[in-house]
C-alpha cells in the first residue's frame, strides 16, 4: 500500500494535545458506534473491502468523526485529501479535483476527499464538487456537527450514505482514557499515574460523550498534579473535578441540540412531566438561551396542550413571560420554572388546538360559506336596506343568554370539549344547550 500522507500528517508532535496523539490508527483501533461498525454493518464491510462511497458523518463533537475518515485513510488504497471548509475555498476545491482527475486518468487511482465541517461550504462551495462526485472523480467524506439535511444541498445528499454518529458512551470514553494511561508511546504511559475509579467514572460522565473533552481533561489532570510520596501521581476525584472546571453542554442555537432539546422541554409539559420540564429548561439556561425563547414556548404549550381544560395556564405563561423580560437572568429562571411546572401539571386538552386547524382546512378546501343575512354587520346607514341584521336575536335577552339561531349555514363541528379538567364544565354547559 502506498504512502497516503505527507510526513507533517503522519508524525503528531509530542506536544500535541492528548486527544490529538491518541487518535485511532486503525479501525480496529477505533472505540464505539457500534450501530454502523459493528460486525455486518454496512460501513464496516464498505471500509474492510475498500468499497467507500460519499459518506456523510453526522454527529456531535469527540463523536469520532474525523477520527473515523483517517482510519478510513489509513486503510484505503485511494489517494486520501484532507481539508477544513474553515479555511478552504472554491479555488483550493478546483485544484484538488483537477488532480484527482488526472490520477484517475493517468493511474487509476481513486481519491478520497475529506472535508471537516462542511456544513460552513455555502451552496456554491458545495456545488463545485456534484459534478466529480457524480463522474466518480472524487469520494466524498464530509463531517459535520449539523444536520446534513438542513446545512447540505440535496443534491449532495442525495449522492451521499449518511450515517449518525453518536455521543460515545461512558464505558467507551473509560476504555479510551485506559488505553490513553497505557500507551508509552503517543500517551500518558510514560508517567507513572494511578486514577481512581471514582474519578474515572466522572471524567465519562462529565464529557457529555465527547472523547476530546475526555482526553484533554486526563491529561490537564496528570500534568498538573504533583506526585506523591510514593513517587506516583494520584488522580482523585478532587483533582479530576478541578480539571474539567466548568461542564460544557452540547447546545448549539442554530443546530439539532437547539431544536431537539426544546422538543423535549415541550413534550414533557405536554406529557406531565414537570421533572423532566425543569431538566431541559435547565439545559437550555446554563447553555446561555434566551429565556424570553423558553417563555414563548410555555405560553405556546399553554395554549396548543392545556387549553380550556386550565385557562389559568395560559395567564400565568403569558405573565412569566412579560415578567422575565422585565427582570431578567439569573432571577427570571425562577418565573420560567414556575410557569413551565405549572403547565406541566395542568390537566391537558388539544381540543381548541384541533378545532382550529379544522375550521381552517374547511376554509381552505372546501367552498366559502357566506355570512348569513342577519348576522351581517347593521351598524352603518343603509344596511336595513339591505336587510342586513334583519332577524337577529340578541342573546342576552333570552333565558340563560342562550338563543337557537342559525350562526353558520352548512353545520360543522369543530370544537369537542374534553372530560379534563375545567373543559369538562365547559362540555356539560355545551351538552346542556345542545339539549334545550
Amino acid at each position: 500500500m502506498s504512502t497516503l500522507f505527507s510526513s507533517d500528517e503522519t508524525i503528531i508532535p509530542s506536544d500535541a494535545p492528548l486527544s490529538a496523539r491518541m487518535r485511532p490508527r486503525s479501525i480496529e483501533e477505533y472505540v464505539g458506534q457500534r450501530h454502523i461498525l459493528g460486525e455486518g454493518k454496512l460501513l464496516k464491510r464498505a471500509i474492510e473491502a475498500d468499497r467507500i462511497s460519499s459518506l456523510i458523518l453526522y454527529g456531535p463533537p469527540g463523536a469520532g468523526k474525523t477520527s473515523l475518515a483517517l482510519c478510513i485513510a489509513h486503510r484505503t488504497n485511494a489517494h486520501f485529501e484532507r481539508i477544513n471548509a474553515v479555511s478552504s475555498n472554491v479555488e483550493e476545491m478546483r485544484k484538488i479535483i483537477a488532480a484527482a482527475q488526472h490520477r484517475r486518468g493517468t493511474a487509476g487511482r481513486k481519491t478520497i476527499v475529506f472535508i471537516d465541517e462542511i456544513h460552513r461550504f455555502n451552496k456554491a462551495q458545495q456545488d463545485v464538487l456534484m459534478p466529480d462526485i457524480e463522474e466518480g472523480n472524487i469520494i466524498l467524506i464530509g463531517a459535520t456537527v449539523f444536520n446534513p439535511f438542513f446545512a447540505l444541498v440535496a443534491p449532495l445528499l442525495s449522492r451521499s450514505l449518511i450515517f449518525e454518529l453518536d455521543p460515545l458512551a461512558p464505558e467507551d470514553l473509560m476504555t479510551l482514557m485506559r488505553r490513553a494511561i497505557a500507551d508509552k508511546e503517543k500517551g500518558l504511559g510514560a508517567l507513572p499515574v494511578d486514577i481512581d475509579d471514582d474519578a474515572l467514572a466522572f471524567l465519562s460522565s462529565i464529557s457529555d460523550g465527547d472523547a476530546r473533552k475526555a482526553l484533554n481533561a486526563l491529561e490537564v489532570a496528570v500534568l498538573t498534579s504533583v506526585k506523591s510520596a510514593d513517587g506516583r501521581i494520584h488522580i482523585t476525584m478532587a483533582t479530576a473535578q478541578e480539571s474539567i472546571q466548568k461542564k460544557q453542554v452540547n447546545y448549539d442555537r442554530d443546530g439539532d441540540a437547539h431544536y431537539d432539546t426544546i422538543s423535549a422541554f415541550i413534550k414533557s409539559m405536554r406529557g406531565s412531566d414537570p421533572d423532566a420540564a425543569l431538566y431541559w429548561m435547565a439545559k437550555m439556561i446554563y447553555a446561555g438561551e434566551d429565556p424570553r425563547f423558553i417563555a414563548r414556548r410555555v405560553v405556546i404549550c399553554a395554549s396548543e396542550d392545556v387549553g380550556n381544560a386550565d385557562p389559568q395556564a395560559l395567564v400565568v405563561a403569558n405573565a412569566a413571560l412579560q415578567a422575565a423580560e422585565f427582570v431578567g437572568l439569573p432571577e427570571a429562571r425562577i418565573i420560567l420554572a414556575q410557569a413551565a411546572v405549572y403547565v406541566a401539571c395542568a390537566p391537558k386538552s388539544n381540543a381548541v388546538y384541533v378545532g382550529i386547524d379544522r375550521a381552517l382546512d374547511d376554509v381552505k378546501n372546501r367552498r366559502t360559506q357566506e355570512v348569513p343575512a342577519h348576522l351581517k354587520d347593521a351598524h352603518y346607514k343603509g344596511a336595513d336596506k339591505l336587510e342586513h341584521g334583519k332577524g337577529y336575536k340578541y342573546a342576552h335577552n333570552y333565558p340563560q343568554h342562550h338563543v337557537q339561531q342559525e350562526y353558520m349555514p352548512d353545520k360543522a363541528v369543530y370544537y369537542e370539549p374534553t372530560l379534563q379538567g375545567y373543559e369538562a364544565r365547559i362540555k356539560e354547559r355545551m351538552d346542556k344547550l345542545k339539549k334545550k
